[in-house]
């Protein structure tokens, strides 16, 4: 169990946020919704067998994150609200696109890189 000092986020509501974690990590499911008490709750799951379940409740300024799997899918959600909150924008706008020959699409822009 870890904590994060952000709130749960809507990820499938929130595209910017989305759109890099799905170039980061394809795959992921995402459900988010509130509890009886109006804590607000998001569930992320992959194939792979990593998951994470993240859990904001009512007047909290922080967040209660259990994961397990092979990857630690709520860190990666956390590394992508930080730089989007530093930089104020997401490094998939303004990205350069290759497409070599064989249909391999990779997008980069600074120290970052995504092949799709």
């Amino acid at each position: 169990m870890t904590s994060s000092p952000f709130p749960v986020l809507d990820v499938m509501q929130a595209w910017e946020v989305w759109s890099m974690l799905s170039l980061t990590a394809p795959g992921i499911e995402h459900r988010t919704g509130a509890g009886d008490d109006g804590s607000r709750m998001t569930w992320m799951l992959h194939h792979d067998g990593s998951w994470a379940r993240a859990r904001t409740d009512i007047g909290d300024r922080t967040t209660t994150v259990h994961q397990g799997g092979p990857r630690r899918l709520y860190d990666l959600l956390e590394a992508i609200r930080r730089r989007w909150l530093e930089h104020g924008e997401l490094p998939v706008y303004g990205a350069r696109v290759t497409i070599t020959p064989d249909g391999e699409t990779t997008l980069s822009r600074g120290g970052w890189t995504a092949t799709l």
